[in-house]
């Protein structure tokens, strides 16, 4: 089992990753009857994008001795009115160095084809940018 989950009431969730005990709360956003107090479940969806981005170019970059450390990504989530759902996620990804083509082409293969990416449904759009130094 990876986590556990718990309605806490008020359109919250506490979810508790088993492993290393860490929790994470959730709530609706304002939105949909929230009051956007912290991440809504799509919020964490568009946010496991890039964070699984950037973490697997550290680990396949790795290897190749690419060093993406400061690297940052912003993601905007368009939601879908009817039915309610996320039509787009934009990753904005900023790397602090400069990188060589070969090595450029690496990061931004590895970040189209991270897990998260490919579990995504087809339907999700994904607009990414990447900026360098």
């Amino acid at each position: 089992m990876t986590s556990a989950i718990k309605y806490i009431g008020q359109l919250r969730c506490e979810s508790q990753h088993l492993q290393s005990g860490s929790i994470v709360i959730t709530d609706a956003p304002t939105d949909n009857h929230g009051q956007g107090a912290a991440f809504s479940p799509t919020d964490l969806c568009a946010t496991s994008l890039g964070q699984c981005m950037l973490t697997t170019i550290a680990i396949l970059g790795k290897g190749k001795n690419i060093d993406i450390e400061g690297a940052t990504c912003d993601i905007t989530k368009v939601m879908n009115p009817a039915p309610r759902k996320i039509a787009e996620i934009i990753c904005d990804l900023k790397f602090p160095m400069n990188y060589s083509d070969e090595e450029k082409q690496f990061i931004e293969q590895t970040a189209l084809n991270c897990p998260v990416a490919l579990s995504l449904h087809p339907d999700v759009k994904k607009t990414v940018s990447f900026t360098y130094g």
